[in-house]
């Protein structure tokens, strides 16, 4: 199973559409990264969590866990980077192949010594990029190939057939 564990703040301050966003209402970032993130588990099928250290909310660890993206607040003093660390060494096995998407030099650093493969926040808004752009071309690819009726009508007949398909006489 592919993993994709995200550095939620490092993410939010990389990528300038979240960063204008958190100048605003850090939880708008929030809910917007995460929002392009269930997106993007839908395209690919890899399991994501998410981590938000507790630079803004405090308390203990938290999980949440929407549209299927999991997301983790960490306990009170604890960084996201320790979260991260922790979570590649608990899911990192030979079934499993774990990504951590950060721009945090050290961090990469360390997660590589653990096994796991990092994604920088540049390649992953890359990545949900092409995704969007692939999804847009399928639908296009769709719309223009539904199949036409096979009788010939004029505009005329068509309309009052529509009229008729949607009740209205």
């Amino acid at each position: 199973m592919d993993i994709l564990v995200v550095d939620g703040y490092n993410i939010i301050g990389d990528w300038d559409e979240l960063n204008r966003l958190k100048r605003i209402d850090i939880s708008q970032a929030r809910n917007r990264l995460i929002e392009l993130l269930v997106e993007y588990k839908a395209f690919t099928g890899f399991r994501i969590i998410v981590v938000f250290d507790a630079l803004y909310v405090k308390g203990t660890e938290s999980r949440k866990l929407i549209n299927n993206v999991e997301i983790i607040y960490t306990r009170e003093k604890e960084t996201a980077d320790e979260c991260i660390e922790r979570l590649v060494k608990s899911l990192k096995n030979v079934k499993n192949q774990v990504y951590v998407a950060t721009s945090d030099y050290m961090e990469q650093r360390t997660i590589f010594s653990r096994g796991a493969l990092r994604i920088s926040a540049r390649e992953l808004q890359l990545e949900i990029k092409g995704m969007e752009t692939n999804i847009r071309t399928q639908l296009e690819n769709k719309y223009n190939n539904r199949v036409q009726s096979r009788i010939p009508m004029n505009g005329n007949v068509l309309k009052k057939f529509e009229k008729w398909r949607r009740g209205n006489r």
